[in-house]
């Protein structure tokens, strides 16, 4: 992520692509994205009528100013060849790939998108949602560093982890931390941006809260949302605070004296702030200049 390209992911709320309800009320959502969900929210019996929906789902797209993306069904199913051309056609922000294990999974998508002459607008996210994701996390978010891949950005599936591990799903994710931050380093290696997992109780809205905020110091750039009650604060959480802004204000500022010009190395309030910080700075202000847009 590069200050020039920066888009706020902060909320990424799914839609079943069924619901025609929720679809009615996209456009007056304030999310950063909204994911049309055509996997885990449709039922099997409806999956091939939720697929036929996407173009008059991405008709009015010009009017609405969130990102758009459409969660496929795993390309090794039934349905996700089908899934993946009729979202390519759409032409959508990115289009979401379930059940990632290896690099060929996102480069067997990509071959598919150029084979029908997808514009390069057009990404790949990937859920690292299973146990051989996270062993293949690395050559993974590799090809984030190759434009050709289209891969954008890494979504964890929490919930597909912990039933394919066992592990105990407690409310302070111990069991779950380690891979969590397994997945930032990798993203970041990648340049990728990373989404943390849904949080199952939409009604609880303190434990979202509190979800976000870790998430957020983890090094997380957004959270997955499965009810609109949760943007809010998922919007609060992985935004800059005006303290946060502040700081890097005046360390650009100090950089950009005259008798600073060319200095590795600056004293700002009592602190000694290197060009790395510098670099921290700006892209956290391109971050909350592309928040307030």
């Amino acid at each position: 992520m590069t200050t020039e390209s920066y888009r706020p992911r902060r909320s990424v709320l799914y839609v079943p692509a069924s619901n025609d309800k929720a679809l009615a009320k996209i456009q007056s959502l304030a999310c950063d994205t909204v994911v049309i969900d055509l996997e885990d929210a449709v039922a099997p019996a409806d999956k091939p009528s939720a697929r036929e929906k996407l173009a008059a789902i991405f008709a009015g797209r010009s009017n609405r100013r969130c990102e758009m993306v459409v969660r496929i069904n795993a390309l090794s199913s039934e349905w996700g060849g089908a899934d993946l051309l009729a979202a390519a056609k759409c032409t959508p922000d990115a289009i979401l790939l379930p059940k990632v294990d290896t690099p060929r999974d996102i480069l067997e998508a990509g071959d598919v998108l150029d084979d029908n002459f997808i514009a390069d607008e057009v990404k790949l996210w990937a859920m690292i949602e299973t146990p051989k994701a996270l062993l293949n996390i690395g050559p993974i978010a590799e090809l984030g560093r190759d434009p050709a891949s289209r891969l954008a950005c890494f979504a964890a599936g929490t919930n597909d982890l912990v039933k394919d591990t066992g592990i105990l799903a407690t409310p302070d994710r111990r069991y779950l931390v380690p891979w969590l931050m397994q997945m930032v380093l990798a993203a970041r290696a990648g340049g990728l941006d990373l989404l943390d997992g849904v949080f199952n109780d939409f009604r609880d809205m303190d434990g979202f809260a509190r979800e976000c905020t870790e998430a957020a110091a983890m090094g997380f750039d957004g959270k997955s949302l499965i009810h609109p009650a949760q943007i809010e604060a998922a919007n609060r959480a992985f935004a800059p605070s005006p303290e946060a802004i502040a700081e890097a204000r005046a360390v650009k500022d100090a950089f950009a004296l005259a008798e600073n010009t060319g200095r590795a190395v600056v004293a700002l309030n009592g602190k000694m702030v290197e060009r790395l910080h510098l670099a921290q700075a700006e892209k956290l202000l391109a971050k909350a200049a592309a928040v307030r847009a």
